[in-house]
């Protein structure tokens, strides 16, 4: 398992690698893959429990769906924040609400929280069990299943498919 668990180390620092440098130089590739392999021997522990089978069609085929998804409530979210900051007549309801997330994984819930603050209008305060803390800039519901389902239920659907 552990060899699994640090050949998955070694490709997701490789694609990150040629993602952030956005070269195929020969000479960079292959500085890629010795960090890669050099990083990934000392931090494949922290990547994952499960190795390659992360790697799962399923996982990947919903990764790519999650994408333009993710993209397009980003959008949406811009563009709330946007109107209420030029219309001073737009009310905001700023607070912090509790929300239960049903992700079970430790990443699957550090997906979703990182996807609720990278969403302008929300901010992932605190995670704790299957709690989550959210700075939201128009409360639409204090009810905790009611605010479940507006804020993290969103991205929760097809991040289940992927991590868990």
């Amino acid at each position: 398992m552990k060899i699994s668990r640090y050949i998955f180390a070694v490709i997701t620092l490789f694609i990150l690698w040629l993602l952030l440098t956005d070269t195929f130089h020969s000479a960079e590739v292959w500085v890629g893959a010795f960090c890669s392999l050099i990083i990934a021997a000392f931090t494949y522990a922290a990547f994952t429990e499960k190795g390659l089978s992360n790697l799962n069609p399923k996982r990947i085929f919903w990764l790519i769906v999650y994408i333009p998804y993710f993209f397009w409530e980003m959008t949406k979210a811009n563009l709330d924040v946007a109107y209420r900051v030029i219309n001073p007549r737009l009310p905001i309801k700023p607070g912090i609400v509790m929300v239960k997330t049903k992700m079970k994984s430790d990443i699957g819930k550090i997906a979703v929280a990182n996807s609720i603050t990278l969403t302008p209008g929300t901010l992932t305060l605190d995670v704790k069990g299957d709690k989550m803390f959210i700075h939201w800039i128009w409360v639409k519901s204090d009810d905790v299943e009611k605010a479940s389902e507006l804020i993290p239920g969103v991205f929760e659907k097809i991040l289940k498919r992927v991590f868990e």
